[in-house]
């Protein structure tokens, strides 16, 4: 086994336990492989996980890509926003909303590796935002950071049972098209 090839299989079973059970023996075990073998590919166990969410992050961005048709840039931010808006609400970007949370939560308390990880994460989806801007965009990079700062309070918000607040004050700000 290569370490590509885990990834993958690691990746299903932290998108069903979660990050909680993600320490080596349930991890070899889901991988068909022994916690020396996932240390002797990743090199502690700090690197994998960090190895396993930017892949996990990975596939994250290829499914928005996919469900935003790549390529086809919307026309305003409000578009852009509205669609990552919808994805984000498909069942199947739940796991994936539910571990970005716990991972959050981790960076909150300090847990280690989890800030790291974090941080990385932020860094690829706001390189992704700012490729998605629209075309002639006067800041991409700041449209990205405004973007994330909006899509990040409406998850949030959702999370937490106030979805319709959430649309209700994006739509008021302007910041969706109505």
């Amino acid at each position: 086994m290569s370490k590509e090839s885990l990834l993958p299989l690691l990746m299903a079973h932290v998108m069903a336990h979660g990050l909680g059970q993600a320490s080596l023996r349930p991890l070899a075990k889901a991988a068909g492989t022994s916690d020396r073998m996932l240390i002797y590919h990743f090199g502690s166990k700090e690197a994998l996980i960090g190895d396993l969410l930017g892949h996990i992050a990975g596939v994250y961005a290829a499914m928005l890509d996919a469900a935003l048709a790549a390529g086809a840039r919307p026309a305003t931010r409000g578009e852009l926003l509205a669609g990552l808006l919808a994805q984000n609400g498909d069942p199947a970007m739940q796991p994936f909303q539910m571990l970005w949370w716990e991972i959050v939560g981790g960076a909150a308390r300090d847990l280690p590796g989890f800030r790291g990880a974090a941080q990385g994460m932020v860094g690829k989806l706001l390189g992704w935002l700012e490729a998605q801007m629209p075309e002639g965009d006067p800041d991409p990079a700041g449209g990205a950071r405004f973007l994330l700062t909006a899509i990040e309070g409406a998850a949030m918000l959702a999370a937490v049972g106030h979805g319709e607040t959430a649309q209700q004050g994006l739509l008021a700000g302007g910041l969706l098209p109505s």
